[in-house]
């Protein structure tokens, strides 16, 4: 340290040891990088505040000029003026090279213009944002030596201050643009008195050898004049800051010739001064990334080491750079308040979260109010209004028009005002605009105007009622999506029950809302809501739920679907059918074909439970021994447990730190087991949650677990991808045995019958069985090696084996790998049988109880039952003959081959012709009047026989894949054919013109009818077609429009049988559920 600034610390030590507090001072210290961390707990280690004092000063006079320059700027910034002055005169001579300094990255040149200018000292933590650094800098660069305005404008606590003082901290920039310095003013809201007292000062610092004036200016006019002589004389080319400007009527005091950087909230300040402007917004959040990285500097702490509340509070901190730097310096101070702080953000407690830096207001709540205080009286009310707005949500003028029964242009006028303030938030989307609150602003507002908040909801709704009458909101309004995704919030909000009931139980309302965003946010609000909804009536919100769940994939297809014939399909006693049965009552009559499901008592008891506990992938579920409850884990990391038969939720654990691969009872179902990817087993009391072991022993994710049979003495089974399994017994802390053996991943273990054995299945290709009492390896069969002579002989192979079952005497056990079955005799250790019927991998095998059979399931979409001593499976022989028929009046018997051919028997007679008729086998055909045949083929093709010349009349290329199904009006002028090409179309017999495509693809290549339409049939009268695929849909033939669609519970319908008068249809889906369907009348 040079000899003057030395002499100058010590001279006027005793006063500086008196007079400072130390704690911000050290922080603007450690951020210039001149006192490490250890220094600063040396000094808090001092007992009293003079002692403290004392050590800072001590460690000072042992450093270099910069050190001291740090210690004045920080006593500038921390308010200590007076003692700022008296070492003033000792600020070393810097050298204006431009070497950087090497810990904060600035020369020293720059670091003694912004000392001397009163510039703020970077914060204790500070994290770059370089592109609006950046963006400043070049609007100031464009001042170039001219007057002019810079404007930096955002909502409270985003950070313009320190982007202002980041941005002169150039060297470059102010060698090139202010050669005369920088001189930095903190404004502030201020009354006439406040702002000659702040022009004064300025003044005094502008002309410290007092050159033109030995007396201060006596009123804002003549400090005004003072400054422009001063600027223009003494400090050309130089840079004027003024942070935090409120007023325009301020600005014009400093409106004089210079060139100036301001920092505002309202935008439109500078509108009353003259020159060239320039603005740069600042967004009021940072990234989530940005935020951690804040928090972690303030504690001290990798990134990766954070708490997981630490990315909560940047959650509910929104990004806002104040709020985070706030929490952060509490933090440092209260390293173990992590889990309080985020409880404040969370309940909006925001003054109990204190001034713990320099920023100018006390608490949180104070700089978001005193924006607020300064709008006009007359505006003050609309902004309250605001507090019932959604947070991230962009509300269309419209909406605001309503709710203040305004014209479009005074709504605009008046937000406008709100968003110069940056007290809201404009979006320009075309002609529109939408407007948004900043989330902290939301929960500033909700805060404060808490008892109002009720009333203020009950505002909207009574002006909506006013505008409009449900369901008669279009599309097409701007203001549509806000009410249909917010309608049913403000009603709850405003305590309007009724109302609410009225809404979610209509369903006009159901049907509107799903067209148009679908059902996931009504079976939200549903379940939001059901508080409200059951205490209006219990049956009729489940009714509704209970539609919306079991008919969402439905609702959220395109085209719509009925939503009326939908609620015919409801039980009897439902709000739902009895809405849609009174309104397709009244549209009936105006022509409107709808559909009775008259046989659906029948089937009711068939899964109308639909449960949908986890809010993410399930990957496991099990039913306890009683078989009355359900245990269920899965990807969100928790495990569920409902009663079977309703549904009712039980227990709701957040079982495991990562996904929860794995659930099993205990014989008892006193005990659930569960696996995760964290590595842990867990042991949990069934009936109350509470955990009763936590095994931490492998050192992979955990696959499976199984316990044992006997309920005398539990032991549990867990296989891992760290290649072991390991047997824990429940009345031990530790792990009993370790099995080692596989050289992969195992995925699936299972205890025999009499518990002697386990089994466990690897991704090594292998199947083991161990010694239960011993844990010694019996057995080990090699899956893999049967895969190895087959066509695909490659030596590294991959063969899973995925899982396998035990019969119930144990005698046999079954294992899958790939798309195989394997039996094994336990007693022989020999193979029974090699089941090999599936096209894909074999997902699931289980022995029926007798062991006479077992079940098998693949990705070929196939279930297959399999002899159990055999491995044989019981195929149906195929015919050479594809089909065959009589004809109308018992004269032919016709029938089909694979060859395309079709043999016409006279069996009187016992004469027959053969019609070589397709390319490809005969699908099916027709005897019809006059000795005609209409045969239809895997070709593609339709054809019309004679069948008495064995000639063909009419040949139609009707589809590009199999034809499946043909059918012909009763006065045989038009035919109707399905394809394999997902298609049904109507014919001209007469000329083979094709009339009407009723099934035609999607844009997107997705089939309108649900797949492969199988089968149809023309009405009497011709002019109405039933076709049959994915679901049931009537057409009018002679438009070719869908008149109805039938939504069946399963699908790939095979045919339809329609009653000659044409009002009764009876399919069966894929589920096997029949449907005996009746038109309404």
């Amino acid at each position: 340290m040079d000899a003057k600034a030395r002499n100058c610390l010590l001279q006027h030590r005793e006063v500086l040891e008196k007079d400072i507090k130390t704690s911000y001072i050290m922080d603007h210290m450690i951020s210039d990088g001149f006192l490490t961390i250890s220094e600063e707990e040396k000094v808090r280690n001092e007992p009293t505040q003079q002692q403290r004092a004392a050590m800072l000063i001590k460690m000072i006079l042992k450093k270099d000029n910069g050190s001291y320059i740090s210690f004045y700027n920080a006593l500038l910034h921390e308010g200590y003026k007076d003692l700022a002055a008296l070492l003033h005169d000792g600020i070393p001579v810097v050298s204006s090279s431009s070497g950087k300094d090497s810990v904060s990255g600035i020369t020293s040149y720059v670091r003694t213009v912004l000392c001397e200018g009163g510039v703020p000292q970077r914060p204790v933590v500070f994290v770059a944002r370089k592109k609006l650094v950046n963006a400043i800098q070049q609007k100031l660069s464009k001042l170039n030596g001219e007057p002019g305005w810079v404007t930096i404008y955002g909502m409270a606590g985003c950070g313009k201050s320190v982007l202002a003082a980041e941005a002169v901290r150039d060297h470059s920039l102010l060698k090139r643009c202010f050669p005369g310095g920088v001189h930095w003013v903190s404004v502030g809201k201020q009354d006439k008195s406040g702002l000659l007292m702040k022009l004064q000062n300025l003044c005094t610092r502008l002309d410290q050898d007092e050159s033109f004036s030995q007396r201060l200016p006596l009123n804002i006019e003549e400090a005004k004049d003072r400054l422009r002589i001063l600027m223009l004389h003494k400090h050309p080319s130089s840079l004027l800051i003024l942070d935090d400007i409120w007023d325009p009527w301020v600005l014009k005091a400093f409106d004089n010739q210079c060139q100036i950087l301001l920092t505002t909230r309202d935008k439109s300040v500078t509108d009353s001064v003259m020159g060239p402007k320039y603005v740069v917004p600042v967004e009021s959040s940072l990234g989530k990334e940005k935020g951690l990285e804040i928090l972690s500097l303030f504690v001290n702490m990798k990134k990766a080491d954070l708490p997981e509340q630490a990315h909560s509070i940047i959650k509910e901190c929104k990004g806002s750079p104040l709020v985070v730097s706030l929490i952060g310096a509490l933090l440092r101070d209260f390293p173990n308040r992590w889990e309080y702080y985020l409880r404040q953000l969370q309940n909006k407690q925001f003054k109990r979260i204190r001034k713990s830096s320099s920023y100018d207001y006390e608490a949180l709540d104070e700089a978001m109010s005193i924006s607020v205080e300064m709008l006009r009286e007359d505006i003050k009310n609309y902004y309250t209004d605001l507090s019932i707005l959604p947070k991230d949500v962009k509300v269309p003028t419209k909406v605001l028009c309503i709710l203040w029964d305004m014209e479009t242009e005074e709504v605009e006028d008046i937000l406008q005002e709100f968003v110069n303030k940056s007290l809201l938030f404009c979006d320009r989307n075309g002609k529109s605009f939408r407007y948004y609150l900043h989330d902290l602003q939301v929960d500033f507002l909700t805060e404060k105007n808490c008892s109002q908040l009720q009333d203020l909801h009950k505002k909207i709704i009574t002006q909506f009622q006013r505008y409009y009458q449900l369901p008669s909101l279009l599309p097409d309004q701007e203001d549509c999506m806000y009410w249909y995704n917010f309608l049913a919030y403000h009603m709850a909000s405003a305590k309007m029950h009724k109302e609410l009931c009225a809404l979610m139980f209509s369903l006009d309302w159901i049907k509107a809302k799903t067209e148009l965003v679908g059902p996931a946010h009504l079976i939200h609000e549903f379940v939001e809501y059901r508080h409200i909804l059951d205490e209006k009536d219990c049956a009729v919100s489940e009714n509704f739920q209970e539609f919306l769940s079991l008919n969402g994939h439905l609702l959220g297809r395109q085209p719509f679907p009925n939503i009326v014939q939908l609620g015919l399909c409801e039980p009897e006693t439902s709000e739902v059918y009895q809405q849609a049965k009174l309104q397709a009552k009244q549209e009936v009559d105006n022509g409107t074909l709808y559909l009775e499901w008259i046989n659906k008592k029948t089937i009711m008891n068939l899964s109308r439970l639909v449960v949908r506990p986890h809010t993410d992938a399930v990957y496991h579920a099990c039913f306890s021994e009683d078989g009355q409850r359900i245990a269920s884990c899965g990807a969100d990391k928790t495990l569920q447990v409902f009663k079977a038969e309703t549904g009712e939720k039980l227990l709701e654990i957040k079982a495991h730190e990562d996904e929860v691969l794995c659930c099993a009872f205990s014989t008892d179902d006193r005990f659930i087991a569960t696996c995760s990817v964290d590595k842990k087993v867990k042991i949990w009391n069934s009936m109350t949650g509470e955990l009763v072991h936590n095994y931490d022993e492998h050192s992979e994710q955990v696959n499976c677990c199984h316990f044992t049979n006997s309920s005398h003495h539990f032991l549990l089974a867990t296989g891992s991808s760290d290649c072991v399994l390991k047997l824990w017994d429940l009345n031990q802390k530790q792990c009993r045995n370790t099995l080692f053996g596989h050289i992969n991943s195992v995925n699936h273990c299972r205890f025999s019958p009499d518990d002697k054995l386990l089994a466990s299945c690897s991704a090594d290709g292998t199947l083991k069985l161990w010694d239960t009492t011993s844990a010694n390896e019996r057995k080990s069969i090699n899956v893999k090696q049967f895969f190895l002579n087959s066509e695909d002989p490659q030596e590294d192979m991959d063969v899973i084996v995925k899982c396998c079952s035990w019969s119930a005497d144990g005698a046999r056990i079954m294992v899958a790998a790939k798309n195989k079955i394997f039996l094994w005799n336990i007693d022989s250790r020999s193979k029974v049988a090699d089941c090999r019927g599936h096209l894909s991998w074999v997902h699931g095998v289980m022995f029926s109880p007798d062991g006479s059979s077992f079940l098998t399931s693949s990705d070929d979409q196939t279930i297959r039952l399999i002899n159990g001593k055999t491995g044989q499976i019981d195929y149906l022989t195929e015919a050479q003959v594809s089909c065959c028929c009589l004809s109308p009046h018992l004269q032919y018997i016709a029938f089909g081959d694979e060859n395309g051919a079709i043999e016409v028997w006279n069996w009187q007679l016992e004469e027959y012709d053969v019609l070589q008729a397709h390319q490809e086998t005969v699908k099916d055909f027709r005897l019809l009047k006059n000795s005609r045949l209409l045969s239809w083929s895997f070709d593609g093709t339709v054809k019309v026989w004679n069948i008495i010349t064995g000639k063909v009349e009419k040949d139609f290329v009707c589809h590009q894949g199999t034809v499946l199904s043909c059918d012909i009006s009763h006065d045989a002028t038009k035919f109707s054919s399905t394809s394999a090409d997902k298609t049904a179309k109507i014919w001209n017999v007469s000329n083979g013109e094709l009339l009407h495509l009723c099934a035609p693809l999607s844009e997107e290549g997705a089939a309108t009818h649900g797949g492969w339409v199988t089968d149809l049939c023309f009405s009497p009268d011709g002019k109405m077609l039933i076709s049959a695929g994915g679901y049931l849909k009537w057409w009018n033939v002679v438009t070719g429009q869908s008149l109805q669609t039938f939504y069946t519970n399963g699908t790939n319908l095979k045919k339809i049988h329609v009653s000659p008068d044409f009002k009764t249809y009876v399919t069966v889906d894929n589920l096997g559920i029949l449907y005996i369907l009746q038109t309404l009348e």
